[in-house]
């Protein structure tokens, strides 16, 4: 099935949120997301945007989106994080996610960074495989590291 690939405009904030909670529930994490709508507002399409996301479009409705942003790595220079690549239920396994993962390699390649990175769960083997397919190395030594907002207090209190 062939969509329209574009960037994202404010206009699809709602259907980028229902996106992310669509792969929330996917990742059985559904209570995790604390995004509102005028978060992805603010944020992405504000006047300091902090992503920024590529949507697949099939018959005007966003079915789709490839949300990343840039890093700067300390070996290779600038880099593109792919925070989530998600593509609604219905249409899966219709090409779009390889739609979207083509566009933000074309993107990526042609903004010059050096090198695009993203994370995988380990159990989401049709995942690792597509992106093994792909010529991507999934990486197996190294470990996320994550600290929230409490955690982040808790440790600057520590240090009083």
């Amino acid at each position: 099935m062939k969509a329209i690939i574009r960037k994202a405009k404010l206009n699809d904030s709602a259907a980028i949120l229902k996106l992310i909670k669509e792969l929330a529930l996917y990742e059985k994490e559904p209570k995790s997301v604390i995004l509102s709508l005028s978060d992805i507002e603010k944020h992405g399409f504000g006047l300091k945007p902090l992503f920024n996301c590529l949507v697949a479009e099939v018959n005007k409705e966003v079915v789709g989106m490839a949300l990343y942003y840039p890093r700067y790595s300390t070996w290779k220079g600038p880099t593109f994080h792919l925070e989530d690549l998600i593509v609604s239920e219905y249409f899966k396994g219709k090409g779009i996610g390889t739609q979207l993962y083509a566009a933000f390699i074309n993107n990526s390649y042609e903004t010059g960074v050096e090198r695009i990175e993203w994370n995988v769960l380990d159990w989401n083997l049709p995942a690792i495989n597509f992106y093994k397919n792909s010529g991507a190395n999934v990486l197996q030594d190294w470990k996320t590291v994550q600290m929230h907002r409490p955690a982040m207090k808790y440790f600057l209190d520590s240090l009083k």
